[in-house]
């Protein structure tokens, strides 16, 4: 067996709200890298983070790379700085680029640092004293805040993974329109679901492969498999230049954020989780949109909320009621809400407790407490004072999921069409 000695790449925090995007420069670096003969090992990895980071990059997603350790190492690693310098959105306050190199295997320490990342946050000291500790060369440019990401996107583990295809337009567009042949993408999505998904939101007929910021990336399609995206790629049609196009593995759709908790009172503001809990009280819709309601276990309850981005999910969190247990998935954001990604009907609560009819078909009423029932119209009595339980259809079902719609979805949460994946 031949055993060859790796070069981790990390590359993070390059971007800005008014541009670049770290992906558009991985994909450089792979250029300039191939043009000297150095080779990638596995695809580009693309890791999204913590959604709730407070310092989070616009999508909070670093990359890494893995190349032979070889003589050339001396000259990836320029190319790679080189690159990281030219290209990053300095200017902007919010843009500190990392870059980390390491070599060798990756150890269960470092496997362990990449969930804390996704899972909670990381400081620029703790990570920068982390990756000194295993062996890391860091690169800090600015306050480097970057090294966390990049640190995370060359050690984290894929079991679940997808992979996106991401396609790269001219800087003289930048900030324009983007010209994209939508009924193109209509008939790519009916060719290549499943294996290519969150392509189109139909319900608000919504071309979600195309991004709505100024950054390099022309459209974004992804996929369970490489191969459907080859095929997406042949059908797109845009009218202006591709000057580029990459394919990265990475944790979007796994809902790697997601932890389990056993109870309500173990989440922890910021944190992402699923957790089982009985519905309190009927959602409620305020001003500007945004729907509310609380779920309860026995160690105490959390407010929940569907916001007015996720549009026709909050008809169907609407028709949740007291006394419905349900399974959310979601994360805790500044307000110690919990946002919903999507949920599960565990059992719902469909009995209502009605006063009895009487023989002449009336509805009775109480006759005091303790006093059972009586007829207003005929006078019938009963001594009984329990209400009589009757099914009630409802609008939900058991064993269901609901989830958000495209539009509004995070790039790690699962959607329903990989629930049975993995």
């Amino acid at each position: 067996m031949i055993i060859i000695n790796i070069l981790h790449i990390g590359i993070d925090d390059t971007d800005s709200p008014d541009g670049m995007c770290t992906t558009y420069l991985a994909s450089q670096i792979i250029n300039r890298l191939e043009d000297n003969g150095i080779e990638l090992l596995d695809y580009p990895k693309l890791i999204r983070l913590n959604p709730f980071a407070r310092f989070k990059t616009r999508g909070n997603g670093g990359v890494s790379l893995k190349i032979s350790n070889d003589n050339k190492v001396s000259l990836a690693k320029q190319i790679v700085l080189d690159e990281v310098k030219k290209l990053s959105m300095f200017d902007c306050d919010n843009t500190n680029p990392g870059v980390i190199f390491y070599e060798g295997e990756i150890t269960s320490e470092m496997e362990d640092y990449a969930f804390r990342a996704i899972y909670e946050f990381i400081t620029i000291k703790e990570a920068e004293e982390f990756g000194k500790s295993v062996g890391c060369e860091i690169h800090k440019f600015k306050k480097g805040r970057g090294i966390i990401g990049s640190i995370a996107a060359i050690s984290l583990p894929l079991d679940d993974f997808t992979y996106e295809l991401l396609a790269y337009r001219s800087s003289e567009n930048y900030g324009t329109k983007r010209r994209i042949d939508y009924d193109s993408v209509y008939m790519m999505d009916k060719e290549t679901f499943p294996d290519t998904f969150e392509n189109i939101d139909y319900s608000e007929d919504y071309i979600a492969i195309e991004p709505k910021t100024p950054c390099p990336v022309l459209y974004g399609i992804r996929s369970n498999a490489v191969e459907a995206l080859y095929r997406a790629k042949d059908i797109v049609e845009v009218s202006e230049p591709i000057v580029d196009w990459c394919i990265f593995k990475t944790n979007q759709h796994t809902d790697m954020h997601i932890q389990k908790a056993n109870s309500i009172a173990e989440m922890r503001q910021f944190g992402c989780y699923e957790v089982v809990g009985k519905v309190k009280n009927r959602p409620k819709i305020i001003d500007g949109g945004h729907m509310f309601f609380y779920i309860c276990d026995e160690s105490g309850e959390i407010e929940c909320g569907a916001y007015e981005p996720t549009k026709d999910f909050r008809k169907i969190v609407s028709h949740l009621k007291p006394g419905d247990i349900v399974r959310v998935f979601g994360g805790i954001g500044e307000q110690n809400t919990f946002n919903i990604e999507k949920f599960q009907v565990v059992k719902l609560n469909d009995v209502e407790y009605r006063n009895p009819i009487c023989e002449c078909g009336k509805t009775m009423t109480s006759a005091g407490k303790n006093k059972g029932f009586k007829c207003k119209k005929c006078g019938n009595k009963i001594k009984s004072s329990e209400k009589v339980p009757i099914k009630i259809k409802r609008n939900l079902k058991n064993g269901w999921f609901y989830e958000t719609p495209v539009s509004a979805r995070r790039h790690l949460s699962k959607p329903l069409c990989r629930m049975d994946l993995f």
